[in-house]
């Protein structure tokens, strides 16, 4: 059943991810260290940066009314300070793209990557980087304000605090249980919506801190995706504040919000305490912070289950994906109501997906996903749009291209794309 006229049914990028050759970004340089925690480089990715027109033609012709990319700061500010032209018309070229395929281009300012200046400059614990932020916020709403209806600032502001907590509690696996290390490694990646290579990032500890420092100027460098402290926390919700002020005194009529990270967070008998505990910290505590905002992205992939000693694998016996999630499409829908309860605005989901070879899983995962959204927007939720995760199979940070998440299949070899029926499917679902 189609969704009604105006609902964004659409898939989402990342510039790194599909784009290729970052190369001003921490996330390259990070990728090329000799005891790099990636398992691959993202090197030349999907060559989005150069086939763009090509991709967005595919998602347009089978029913996709809107596409989620991110700009990439890294590229339109490689120097501190310098903004590179071409590259703002490289993205205006995007957009115009879009315009002329009859999608509505929704982008994100930041998508993880960052400038290495950025980095060596303190990062996401440096009180500069909220000016820094809000400065390459206003020249993009002054560059292409004008053009654009819908900006999400930060892509999942909330991924440092749920690395800090994982990282944790693998690094206490690991001393619990040494030889048991790679167990350890599975279980707390499948529990970060983001491609982590903890076992690996635990062998090169030693190697880490020098490559940093060479790369960096510091040991511990403070990337978007480092384990983030309670002020650092706090620091992304103000350079996100300081961006939607920055664009909204430019572009009034841009609609603004960012996205989290959110999972379905279930209690077992005894469990109750450590659902309201990791919901505050997953969501509550940022209302403050958004309630300016004309939107929330909710990003969801699974659930999270909780007993009374805290949080438990999935349930024996369970599909896995390949990220070991746990296949559970009926979560989104929850989160959807959850959110709604303490965030009365405008919501759209920017990001759900699942990372699987058998795309017959996919359009599983998509029509129960689907009926969840349809279901709620009859009780009345103010959703207003569907973005899959991804439009593209791509580079998984450092899980590399072995996690194939899209609604295109590429071809490494050759960048040639080839459409899955998901796509098809979820083209259906346009109004």
């Amino acid at each position: 059943m189609a969704f009604p006229k105006g609902f964004f049914i659409g898939a989402a990028t990342a510039a790194h991810q599909v784009e290729g050759n970052n190369v001003h970004s921490d996330y390259w340089l990070q990728e090329h260290m000799p005891h790099t925690s990636f398992t691959e480089p993202s090197g030349d990715a999907c060559d989005h940066y150069n086939r763009y027109a090509e991709d967005i033609e595919l998602l347009s012709k089978a029913g996709l009314n809107a596409y989620r990319f991110s700009l990439e700061w890294a590229r339109i500010e490689p120097e501190e300070g310098r903004f590179d032209e071409s590259e703002i018309e490289h993205y205006r070229r995007v957009i115009r793209c879009c315009r002329d395929h009859g999608v509505e281009p929704v982008v994100t300012l930041h998508h993880f990557t960052s400038p290495a200046w950025l980095i060596r400059k303190g990062g996401w614990e440096a009180e500069s980087t909220v000016e820094y932020f809000c400065r390459y916020a206003a020249y993009v709403a002054e560059q292409l304000g004008g053009e654009l209806n819908y900006i999400c600032t930060i892509n999942e502001a909330n991924m440092g605090l749920q690395l800090a907590a994982i990282s944790k509690r693998y690094m206490l696996m690991a001393e619990q249980a040494k030889q048991a290390a790679a167990s350890g490694a599975k279980q707390a990646e499948g529990k970060v919506q983001v491609g982590m290579n903890f076992e690996k990032m635990m062998e090169n500890m030693k190697f880490a801190a020098m490559e940093n420092a060479q790369a960096f100027g510091m040991p511990q460098p403070q990337t978007f995706v480092s384990a983030r402290t309670p002020a650092g926390d706090i620091l992304v919700m103000r350079a996100h504040q300081a961006a939607r002020e920055a664009i909204k005194a430019r572009c009034p009529h841009i609609r603004v919000g960012l996205t989290l990270s959110l999972h379905d967070l279930q209690a077992q008998p005894g469990g109750e305490a450590f659902v309201e505990a990791a919901w505050e910290e997953e969501f509550r505590h940022y209302l403050p912070y958004i309630e300016g905002d004309d939107f929330l992205g909710v990003q969801n992939y699974t659930r999270t289950v909780y007993g009374p000693a805290g949080q438990l694998p999935a349930p024996q016996g369970a599909e896995l994906t390949q990220m070991e999630y746990e296949f559970y499409p009926q979560a989104l829908a929850h989160v959807l109501r959850q959110v709604h309860r303490d965030f009365p605005g405008d919501l759209i989901v920017t990001e759900n997906g699942i990372a699987t070879a058998d795309d017959t899983r996919r359009v599983a995962f998509l029509q129960e996903a689907l009926a969840g959204v349809q279901a709620c927007l009859t009780d009345g939720l103010p959703i207003r749009g569907y973005f899959h995760w991804s439009l593209l199979d791509n580079f998984e940070w450092q899980k590399g291209f072995s996690m194939t998440f899209g609604l295109i299949a590429v071809d490494r070899a050759t960048q040639k794309r080839t459409p899955k029926p998901s796509l098809t499917l979820l083209g259906s679902f346009a109004g």
